[in-house]
């Protein structure tokens, strides 16, 4: 079974078996109710839950579980690794989604046309994921404004990558 790592269990919350997750992925209706989990310690011991209610909770997800109804039952989740299944292409259809995978290596072109060398990887950032260009240069990608086969177009702050050429213009 192909399942995708959507985040973990944080800790139980309460006494009725509630759950706090920490979400890697921005695809909330993966904890709204009805939707199938996987938890486990890894892909090749997961067990299957359904989602029987899910909310956003301080920045994390607060769920309830079927057939987690205690305290004790939560607290055995504390810590494993939530899954799910791949989205289907048809769920992905007409979605500006981006692809860490498909950001590597573009090229990244500010609005004034500068060319700041492709992307070498991503950085996890809470405040918005950073694409590494190398020699300490990092775009945050909430500056991100469109992508095509061979470039990321972003809208930057003067000053951000490189003093010299912002200074000329």
């Amino acid at each position: 079974m192909d399942l995708l790592e959507l985040g973990h269990v944080t800790k139980a919350h309460g006494l009725r078996g509630d759950l706090i997750l920490h979400l890697t992925t921005n695809r909330t209706e993966r904890v709204a109710p009805g939707a199938e989990l996987f938890l486990g310690k890894a892909l090749a011991s997961v067990n299957s839950y359904i989602v029987a209610h899910g909310q956003d909770y301080q920045g994390k997800w607060l769920v309830t579980l079927e057939g987690v109804s205690s305290r004790e039952a939560a607290d055995a989740l504390r810590g494993l690794m939530i899954f799910g299944e791949p989205l289907s292409a048809d769920e992905l259809i007409g979605e500006e989604s981006l692809f860490v995978h498909e950001l590597i290596g573009k090229r990244v072109v500010d609005q004034h046309g500068t060319d700041h060398g492709p992307v070498l990887s991503v950085i996890d950032n809470p405040a918005s994921d950073l694409l590494d260009l190398g020699d300490d240069k990092l775009v945050p990608l909430a500056f991100f404004v469109a992508q095509d086969q061979a470039f990321i177009r972003v809208d930057i702050p003067l000053g951000l990558l490189d003093n010299e050429a912002d200074e000329a213009r």
